[in-house]
């Protein structure tokens, strides 16, 4: 399982979130996505724990909690979903009959 940390402030490190998350037992990984083009964090990251008691332990704890003058909030982390296929995020199917 992964947790979810969003409403983070754009000053967090990733050492920053393992300190909090060691709290509530051993931290395997944490992940702050940035963006792209400017480099910079997206105000959300992922924390995945040993132990699944512990990860129940640090959501109960954390989500809602005032950390850097943000309220976080802190969930199971749900499975990404697959875009949709295509350029423009339309999907692909070819039209049938008539041109439109």
């Amino acid at each position: 399982m992964s947790i979810y940390v969003g409403n983070l402030s754009y000053d967090v490190t990733s050492d920053d979130l393992n300190n909090v998350f060691t709290e509530y037992g051993e931290v395997k990984r944490v992940h702050l996505p940035v963006d792209r083009e400017t480099g910079r964090m997206r105000g959300f990251g992922f924390v995945e724990m040993e132990k699944e008691e512990d990860e129940e332990k640090a959501i109960e704890a954390l989500d809602g909690a005032t950390w850097m003058g943000r309220d976080m909030r802190v969930n199971k982390a749900k499975p990404r979903e697959n875009k949709s296929s295509g350029r423009y995020g339309g999907d692909n199917r070819k039209f049938s009959g008539s041109r439109y």
